[in-house]
């Protein structure tokens, strides 16, 4: 009689990734968070990581991307709703977030240091829910410039907790702030916005508007109040509009459907028609560009801490898948070609997380002009840099996992879409380039501190001090400087970030980045140029274990 045997033995498979402190598991992130943040309290940061690490929060990302909210346009009667329903997974890593203090800046020094830390964090527990966590944050300082209408909207904004009622403001514990700014036929062009808006009591700053129109874009539905533009008579404006006008009843946004995305799935992004809604107006009539910018230049750092939040959920999960798995008789780890492509993912993955943090320390130094400078400069540089590396590096770690990495059991497949949303919100990649170059033209100032400090950290290498030099003579044609806009921004972040690992690394990481990116033969390919002596010791840096 044969011997009876089980056809699905799970073999040489590694365990799930789940239960590990995000944080604590995470070397280069406290490394940045004690360098860029000086004395910060890490306390929170620790527990923060373990939850959004844990295996619950897992299933909550699961849950919230598997069942993505749907619009609720008219009841059975016929009468508007205008309502989205989300699953309760979403719910509760709204109310996770918040309650760590994702929609507010603390009070320290380190504000900013801080909240991008846990961003960094609430991002790789689950990406889609950050985007009204961000906007609720980012609106704080617009709503702050018109304090008659914004006091009671930012006191709320900044409470510690979650309020999902459909809700007048007043009657809520907490509110979330959206933004509604694309239109059809302008995108990145808001002067192109055709939303009308004209006033009911005067018109001017803190005055009430009739505003008429539409939106393509308009994330987070079932914020309690977007900030939005529209052409008033003096040119356009940013007006805050709330889903409930102050006599309880709702306000006259129409939503027409929600997006069907790539990726980004638990979070809602709708189209909407404003008939006749109301707004207050934030700012003068004509100043709505300048008005938002503060929003949106926040929103920018989000979206570089985000993506670099990515880089390093995806590496997380090839190292510890790859540390689990074995080929020939040999951990797939320890496979020389494996750990080089591992190794150069981690520079990577390195560098954006150093570029992001020095970036958020100088959003941080308000007072100091070197830094205010950087924050000029380098924010539209580092949102370009970190946001357009993240989808090709999140495909090469998928590819890591081979077919584990490509099914949606897991989680790879939900990063590798969720990676190019980044690098369009807030700016596309040429957008940003174009941001720099304005800067090089406009503010000569920010861009000679900044290039001055790249300049001087980068005398003790010669290979760095090379690339500053050719960038330097890439600045000086100023016929070419919009056509190579790209190539500057790009020059800009390589040598910004072979200067903070070269000055904070470890030797082994700073020699082997500033080798690979800058010497004679620089990699096309992850894995393509790494010095076969220095993969075990950047692998071991980056492994996922607390240390």
């Amino acid at each position: 009689m044969a011997e009876a045997f089980s056809t699905h033995d799970v073999l040489n498979q590694p365990p799930p990734f789940e239960d590990v402190n995000l944080f604590l598991s995470d070397t280069p992130l406290m490394n940045a968070v004690k360098r860029e943040g000086g004395s910060l309290d890490v306390a929170s940061l620790k527990s923060f990581g373990q939850i959004a690490g844990s295996q619950q929060a897992q299933e909550w990302a699961r849950l919230a991307n598997e069942n993505p909210p749907v619009l609720k346009t008219h009841d059975s009667k016929g009468r508007r709703l205008d309502v989205v329903e989300y699953h309760p997974g979403y719910h509760t890593l709204m109310e996770t977030s918040c309650k760590a203090g994702l929609t507010r800046l603390n009070s320290g020094p380190s504000a900013h240091v801080e909240r991008s830390a846990l961003l960094y964090l609430a991002t790789q527990m689950e990406a889609g829910h950050c985007c009204p966590i961000t906007m609720t944050n980012a609106a704080l300082p617009v709503l702050a410039r018109q304090v008659d209408i914004g006091a009671s909207w930012i006191e709320k904004a900044r409470a510690l907790t979650y309020d999902r009622r459909f809700l007048p403001m007043q009657d809520k514990t907490s509110v979330t702030l959206g933004m509604g700014m694309t239109e059809k036929q302008g995108g990145t062009d808001v002067r192109a916005n055709t939303t009308r808006a004209v006033a009911l009591s005067g018109g001017g700053p803190g005055k009430l508007y009739e505003i008429t129109g539409h939106k393509w874009f308009m994330s987070a539905p079932m914020s309690d109040a977007f900030l939005v533009l529209a052409q008033a008579p003096g040119g356009l404006t940013c007006f805050l509009m709330p889903r409930f006008l102050p006599d309880g009843s709702v306000n006259a946004l129409r939503f027409q459907r929600l997006k069907s995305k790539l990726g980004n799935r638990s979070n809602a992004s709708s189209e909407v028609e404003f008939a006749g809604a109301h707004g207050w107006a934030i700012g003068a009539e004509g100043e709505g560009t300048k008005v938002i910018i503060e929003m949106v230049t926040a929103t920018r750092l989000d979206c570089a801490v985000a993506s670099a939040a990515l880089m390093r959920s995806a590496l997380a999960l090839a190292l510890h898948h790859t540390a689990n798995r074995r080929v020939f008789q040999v951990t797939l780890i320890d496979q020389p070609l494996m750990q080089h492509v591992l190794a150069d993912l981690a520079l990577d993955a390195e560098a954006a997380v150093a570029l992001a943090f020095r970036t958020a320390r100088a959003f941080d130094a308000k007072s100091d002009p070197n830094e205010q400078a950087w924050q000029r400069l380098m924010t539209p540089v580092v949102k370009y840099w970190c946001c357009k590396t993240a989808p090709p590096f999140v495909g090469e770690a998928m590819e890591c996992l081979g077919g584990n990495g490509y099914v949606e059991e897991g989680t790879m497949a939900r990063i590798y879409r969720e990676a190019p949303v980044n690098s369009i919100w807030e700016g596309s990649g040429n957008v940003m380039a174009l941001d720099v170059v304005r800067v090089m033209q406009r503010d000569l100032a920010a861009a000679g501190i900044v290039f001055s400090d790249l300049r001087e950290a980068c005398k003790a290498d010669g290979r760095l001090k090379s690339a500053a030099a050719h960038l330097e003579g890439v600045l000086r044609k100023g016929s070419e400087i919009e056509h190579r806009a790209r190539e500057i921004t790009e020059g800009f972040a390589v040598l910004a970030a072979g200067t903070l690992l070269s000055a904070n690394a470890p030797p082994a990481i700073a020699e082997a980045y500033i080798a690979s990116r800058f010497g004679a033969e620089k990699r096309a390919t992850y894995g393509a140029n790494i010095d076969a002596t220095t993969g075990s010791a950047i692998v071991d840096r980056a492994r996922p274990v607390e240390k």
